[in-house]
């Protein structure tokens, strides 16, 4: 028996101004589907997450939800309340133990990292991947029968990333999320939705089924985008025969996808790739030796690292926030010097770095204008490309390359930046976070490119899916100055990941057990606490009621209220302490 939708779309259509987005949709959610949402940036992904939460109603058509259905939602904005604190917006006003106990609530905390944050710190101080951490656990903890998350993996590293993917598959509930990470996708959801031409097109499977699915669409139909559709059959090559670090192979139609891609060569060729590279490089990219950077004059980013980057390496680094893959990026561009130690860049050596940053871009001047000033030429992928043809290829059409730079939304002007990067042709490609703000089909033709790109490139990512895609080694950093070579890819830097937090949290249970020597004791200390708040707790309930009751006895209202304050001076006292002999006791 098929499960009841939780919200329909019956012939839904949404407009702003002149520019339609959705037109006779109809979609239907049920309960404890998951399902991600895929398509162009500005092609109406958030639109239609505001549509089925009710945040927006449709020009056309309606939308209808079953009744009493409870939603938790969060946006790509990461709204907070001003003042407020990470607990309040998190746990609200329950009691320390009452929320404390609860192993969901604990396990969501730790998986976001909002403890090292402090509970008590003000929303309004945090960055803005911060407040986006809080807002994602505020959503987590609720029971709610429907989840939507537009973006959440923005802002988390690949620890929070899997982290994130483990806690959704085991969490009751439908699931409706936006999502450029693929990976991801093809980690948590079962079905995909993608928009696009004002339209949704529904496909089961997570990613890798999407991509065979319209593949054979574009076969069967005789498209005539023969470059799109070579992408997309190039694309289903990588996935069926992609990295061995990859857990989880798509469960598609075997011989469909195979006839699909028996003419596709490999993604590359690494030799000829590296003779290109070693021709325009020479020997020497750059060598690092004994070098040390330090930040804040105490913390140590790199202890005393040796590391040669060689002429065609294609390399990924992968690390906690703030462990310092920016910096690291920085070194190899000679736009930082080491404390000590030395940094060698190659004289043949010619940089294009690509920050987090959206760096000056010429506002004044159009799409075409931008790329155009550039280079009006260029050949990318073996193949001789006019400056219009670039820019389609990085997601701008005919029609949009004639729009101001400065009208171009984020996505856009991330797209246009990478674009006039490449035209560059650098030798040495420094890649921060490439993904921020990129589309899956504007991701799959960035790697398309890089595939036939004769030069040496470092990628700093949480994306697992770029870095299995156009890397061939991956490199860490731990958190402890090193930098670890990782044979194993990503499952190899989680694998250690995982066994130092294990070791700490040996390490600090050791400990307790020192402090505090008796463990049944401190379990009875426990109880004991526990009961004392509850009893404190039903003491202030009634001194609240007297205090209604006497309301104009001002000489006794003053007695109670002295009382009160009193009583729960002691019981936020008995609940810290609660609180941190749970934390000792694990």
């Amino acid at each position: 028996m098929a499960a009841a939708n939780l919200v329909n779309l019956e012939d839904v259509g949404k407009a702003y101004a002149t520019t339609v987005v959705l037109a006779g949709v109809s979609l239907g959610l049920a309960a404890n589907e998951r399902i991600g949402v895929v398509g162009r940036n500005g092609g109406g992904k958030s639109t239609l997450l505001r549509l089925v939460t009710g945040e927006e109603q449709p020009d056309t058509g309606r939308v209808t939800r079953t009744r009493d259905l409870r939603i938790a939602r969060v946006t790509q904005r990461g709204e907070l309340p001003d003042g407020a604190s990470v607990r309040d917006v998190v746990v609200g006003d329950a009691a320390t133990h009452e929320w404390a106990g609860d192993a969901a609530v604990r396990a969501v905390l730790g998986g976001l990292g909002l403890a090292t944050l402090g509970l008590d710190a003000d929303v309004t101080r945090l960055s803005g991947g911060e407040r986006r951490r809080v807002a994602l656990a505020a959503a987590l903890v609720q029971e709610a029968d429907l989840l939507v998350l537009d973006e959440p993996t923005n802002h988390l590293d690949v620890e929070g990333i899997t982290w994130l993917a483990e806690h959704l598959r085991g969490r009751k509930g439908a699931l409706l999320v936006v999502t450029h990470d693929r990976w991801f996708l093809d980690a948590v959801v079962e079905r995909t939705w993608e928009i696009g031409d004002a339209t949704v097109r529904q496909f089961d499977g997570g990613y890798a089924a999407y991509v065979l699915a319209r593949a054979e669409r574009a076969r069967q139909a005789d498209a005539s985008e023969a470059r799109r559709q070579n992408l997309l059959r190039k694309e289903l090559a990588w996935l069926r025969r992609g990295a061995p670090a990859r857990t989880s192979k798509p469960k598609f139609r075997i011989a469909a996808a195979e006839a699909l891609i028996t003419d596709v060569p490999e993604p590359r060729s690494g030799v000829e790739l590296r003779a290109l590279a070693q021709r325009r490089l020479g020997r020497t990219v750059v060598d690092l030796e004994d070098v040390t950077v330090t930040v804040g004059g105490s913390r140590t980013l790199l202890d005393d690292v040796t590391w040669h980057v060689g002429p065609g390496d294609r390399i990924g680094v992968v690390g906690v926030n703030g462990s310092g893959k920016t910096h690291l990026l920085r070194l190899l561009a000679g736009e930082l010097a080491p404390d000590s130690g030395t940094v060698t860049i190659g004289q043949t050596v010619h940089v294009g770095h690509l920050t987090q940053e959206l760096r000056e871009l010429p506002e004044t001047l159009r799409v075409l204008e931008a790329v155009s000033e550039v280079r009006t030429t260029a050949e990318l992928g073996g193949v001789e490309q006019s400056a219009g043809q670039l820019a389609e290829r990085f997601g701008f059409p005919n029609e949009r390359q004639w729009t101001p730079v400065g009208d171009l939304s984020g996505g856009e002007r991330r797209r246009l930046q990478l674009l006039r990067l490449l035209l560059v042709q650098p030798n040495l490609l420094l890649l921060d976070e490439p993904t921020n703000d990129l589309d899956t089909d504007t991701l799959a033709a960035l790697e398309d490119l890089l595939d036939a790109w004769p030069g040496t490139l470092v990628v700093v990512s949480h994306d697992r899916y770029l870095l299995e895609r156009v890397c061939d080694t991956v490199v860490a950093l731990l958190g402890d100055g090193s930098l670890a070579a990782l044979p194993g890819g990503v499952e190899e830097y989680l694998a250690r990941r995982s066994a130092q937090a294990d070791a700490a949290v040996a390490t600090a249970a050791d400990e307790r057990r020192e402090r505090r020597g008796d463990t049944r004791a401190a379990r009875k200390e426990l109880t004991r606490l526990e009961r004392r708040v509850e009893t404190l707790g039903r003491r202030e309930a009634t001194l609240h009621e007297q205090l209604a009751a006497h309301a104009t006895d001002y000489a006794r209202v003053a007695e109670l209220d002295a009382e009160l304050r009193e009583v729960t001076a002691e019981r936020e006292a008995a609940e810290q302490a609660w609180l941190e002999l749970a934390d000792e006791l694990g």
